[in-house]
């Protein structure tokens, strides 16, 4: 081909490129604006990656009508003493709250020991009276209210096991089943002090004929730590167990790829073990873990599905998700101040309900409630919100705190960060 022909045929070509992108710019151009009533169902139109996200990926195109969208609200609850805030007495990581009898149960991590907890990175100076971790040498406490805001502790349900049953060093972080008419208690077995190898533990199980007790121990491990080299190898923590097609759905929380220069140091997921026995065998979900942020383990059912607050933590913490088959969880909505450790009222957590209303309330925790990790403690707290078909509270849906100017002073520069900096415009003076 001579060199004026393929000129010829190359400027064609270029025409015919530049002819074809102009033409779809302007089709992509020339419909008509958005409009200032938003659609209510997706629009048959050309739509950004952001405005197609909102009618593709959340319940409704306003937060506000979105019904896994909240806020959070808090109480302080009445009843509970902290050994005056010292550090020598916690209370943590609440369980669903039942109501059983007229009133209502939750039960807790509870510590109450000479002195404070010396810190997992002090570990190897526990003993048999000093605790490393703020939940190290606990056991399973219980309260009751008849209105969920002033609580009577009634005292202790699970202690520790004598050694070396499963629990003998702590039983921590407790989750209640109702199922066929008794009652089941899964926590963390701890067998060592927590930062002698991280926090090693699997799960055990107590049950009862009542939410009074007296609670009967397994004696066993009921979701074992999964094989070297698996992601939960080391933490199976945060159980939570719901009821769903007959069978026991018990969700956990792992701690893992830990990389000491990074901070936090762990990638934290969720898994779910299933079971048709509140005793087991328990057998771990092929697509664990199903969720991919958050720390503690807070889930309830939602119309035929279950919903997650995925709080702290991953890619996706502060957002609340949902997963219709009780497995592939979606973002429904993003939020504030989400309960930490929260353990909502969730009446239909064991009906193996396929229309799950929600929830409104529940009890969480604080950590580091005397703010001096010198007296490092935790209080439980109340919290609100309106996750529920059955309520409409639009303070409950609005779109954002409003916080202080103290607030955000509270969060200020570390003195290495301010040292950064100075050293920084030393060098820019330089220049």
């Amino acid at each position: 081909m001579k060199p004026i022909k393929k000129i010829i045929i190359l400027g064609l070509a270029i025409t015919s490129t530049f002819g074809c992108e102009t033409k779809k710019t302007l089709e992509t151009t020339s419909q008509e604006d958005f409009p200032f009533l938003a659609p209510q169902e997706k629009p048959n139109r050309s739509l950004s990656a952001a405005v197609e996200r909102n009618y593709d990926a959340y319940m409704s195109l306003r937060p506000e009508q979105n019904e896994l969208y909240t806020q959070f609200k808090y109480t302080e609850l009445r009843g509970f003493e902290y050994n005056n805030g010292d550090g020598t007495l916690t209370r943590r990581d609440p369980s669903k709250v039942i109501f059983e009898n007229g009133k209502y149960y939750v039960w807790y991590t509870y510590r109450n020991t000479p002195v404070k907890a010396v810190g997992m990175h002090r570990a190897k100076e526990a003993n048999d009276t000093i605790p490393s971790a703020d939940w190290d040498l606990a056991e399973i406490w219980y309260a009751t209210s008849e209105d969920g805001f002033t609580w009577k502790e009634q005292g202790v349900a699970v202690p520790r096991p004598p050694k070396p049953e499963p629990g003998w060093r702590s039983v921590t972080t407790t989750d209640i089943l109702k199922w066929k008419g008794k009652y089941y208690l899964y926590y963390q077995a701890f067998m060592e002090a927590s930062g002698l190898r991280g926090d090693f533990c699997p799960v055990a199980v107590s049950y009862a004929d009542s939410p009074d007790g007296p609670w009967t121990s397994a004696n066993k491990v009921v979701i074992p730590n999964g094989p070297e080299g698996s992601w939960d190898q080391y933490s199976i923590h945060d159980p939570y167990p719901l009821v769903h097609e007959g069978k026991i759905y018990l969700y956990y929380k792992s701690d893992f790829d830990e990389r000491p220069e990074l901070k936090p140091s762990k990638i934290r997921m969720q898994g779910l073990a299933i079971a048709e026995n509140p005793l087991g065998p328990f057998e771990k979900h092929p697509l664990n873990p199903i969720i991919n942020s958050g720390h503690e383990t807070t889930l309830f059912p939602f119309k035929e599905g279950v919903a997650a607050i995925v709080q702290r933590d991953g890619q996706e913490h502060n957002t609340i998700q949902y997963a219709k088959d009780w497995v592939n969880f979606e973002i429904a909505s993003i939020t504030e101040l989400l309960p930490v450790a929260g353990g909502p009222f969730v009446p239909d957590a064991f009906t193996d309900t396929k229309d799950g209303r929600g929830i409104t309330w529940g009890i969480s925790h604080f950590t580091n409630a005397a703010n001096d990790w010198n007296r490092n403690h935790s209080i439980l707290t109340r919290f609100d919100c309106d996750l529920s078909l059955d309520i409409h509270d639009d303070k409950m849906k609005e779109h954002g705190y409003k916080y202080s100017p103290e607030f955000h002073y509270t969060h200020g520069l570390t003195s290495e960060q301010k040292e950064r900096i100075l050293k920084q415009n030393r060098k820019w003076e330089q220049n």
